[in-house]
């Protein structure tokens, strides 16, 4: 007979802690509760939860910070190490991995797109178009890479949206280091309504050429900031 694997007190309560990561129950970027709380509802010692907390922190999903708290920062360990991975990578190889990531999002949403995923893809436009308009950097980060996650988001494939959500602090680097906006009028949007565009009318091949368009047009901004 196949021998029964041990399973350690700790372990059990890092999947318990887990799980409640997971369910949403501890949503991110949301505290956690305090350890004296956790012994009380856990039924285990104060030594059996400070080790299972310091394991989900050593895995990315809590962060303690002095004097406040443990919070959570991650649902999913996999999706840490793979944003791991992708900022230790260079810029080329960033892009050549989004190319075909984008490609697919693009082809995948011209055909599954709904009415909802079309009005956020124009409410980001809408609103990167204002930030640009406004000098506002932040905001302009933040809807441009609503637009391209909701871009993957519509192509309704959830294993490429969570993949390419791995990829959104390496878009919000480049999108700050080249920093579109300084130049009047953001005369990068065109790619960004051809990709709308193409999506919203249900036509594959010409939103696989407006997103190669898009990242062909980052990767000279690259290039031209490296000189």
């Amino acid at each position: 007979m196949k021998q029964v694997a041990r399973v350690s007190l700790v372990d059990t309560v890092v999947e318990s802690l887990r799980d409640e990561i997971r369910s949403g129950a501890w949503p991110v970027g949301s505290k956690i509760p305090t350890e004296a709380r956790l012994v009380d509802s856990l039924g285990v010692s104060r030594p059996s939860v400070r080790e299972a907390v310091r394991s989900l922190v050593q895995l990315g999903l809590l962060e303690t910070r002095q004097g406040d708290g443990t919070y959570v920062v991650a649902d999913d360990e996999t999706t840490v190490a793979l944003r791991n991975a992708i900022d230790h990578a260079d810029d080329a190889e960033v892009v050549a991995v989004r190319r075909a990531l984008d490609v697919l999002a693009a082809r995948e949403a011209a055909v599954r797109r709904t009415d909802d995923d079309l009005r956020q893809l124009s409410a980001a436009l809408a609103g990167r178009a204002a930030a640009a308009a406004d000098g506002d950097l932040a905001a302009f980060i933040d809807h441009d890479v609503a637009f391209h996650v909701g871009i993957a988001a519509a192509s309704k494939n959830r294993l490429l949206a969570d993949l390419y959500a791995s990829f959104e602090p390496s878009l919000r680097d480049s999108v700050a280091r080249t920093n579109c906006i300084a130049v009047a009028d953001d005369p990068h949007s065109g790619f960004h309504e051809a990709l709308h565009a193409a999506i919203g009318r249900g036509d594959p091949g010409a939103a696989t050429d407006a997103a190669l368009s898009v990242l062909d047009d980052h990767e000279q901004q690259l290039r031209n900031l490296h000189g």
